[in-house]
């Protein structure tokens, strides 16, 4: 049984006339490529560490099948605001697993789209919990932390928007949490 003990969280911008491979450009970016990726649900298990992506990176061989959860989004629509973004709620206790939020947008900023993921990996964290959730009243803005249910909850989140080409290429963006043994 592959249970990750690490991760680290990458991103990535794409452009070409083929929307495949504004695809394949964009892992080009987020350097990971050169992996077989395997897309997996949401649960950040308990005690997995977040890493830096470039000690992540060095734990990895081309080929190599790679477990991750990630979020894209394409256009070819000129000037088109675009966003992916991973929402990351971990709870302070390490025994305890988390989640993890795919949130794919037109229209919105990074910051605009890392907020709504964020909030949706609490919120779904407290609902696979049992618990009641008020976005309004759970969060501590002073310690930049979310309290549920008596759990202290931390959240990040990867985002990478992008403008569609002005020619009309396709551009993807990708986010990614990628799990390693």
């Amino acid at each position: 049984m592959f249970v990750p003990r690490s991760a680290f969280v990458t991103k990535g911008v794409g452009k070409h006339r083929e929307k495949l491979t504004s695809f394949e450009m964009a892992l080009r970016d987020a350097k990971i490529a050169e992996f077989n990726i395997v897309k997996v649900s949401s649960i950040f298990p308990p005690t997995c560490k977040l890493i830096p992506l470039s000690r992540g990176l060095k734990r990895l061989k081309p080929g190599q099948v790679i477990y991750c959860v990630m979020s894209e989004n394409s256009t070819c629509e000129p000037h088109r605001l675009i966003a992916s973004s991973i929402g990351i709620a971990i709870p302070k206790d390490p025994n305890r697993y988390g989640y993890l939020s795919e949130h794919h947008s037109f229209g919105q900023t990074d910051s605009a789209a890392g907020d709504y993921a964020e909030d949706l990996a609490a919120y779904m964290l407290a609902t696979i919990l049992g618990v009641e959730f008020d976005p309004d009243k759970s969060y501590d803005e002073q310690k930049e932390v979310w309290r549920i249910s008596g759990h202290v909850v931390r959240t990040m989140n990867v985002t990478q928007s992008a403008v569609g080409d002005k020619n009309g290429l396709w551009t993807t963006v990708i986010t990614a949490v990628v799990f390693l043994p």
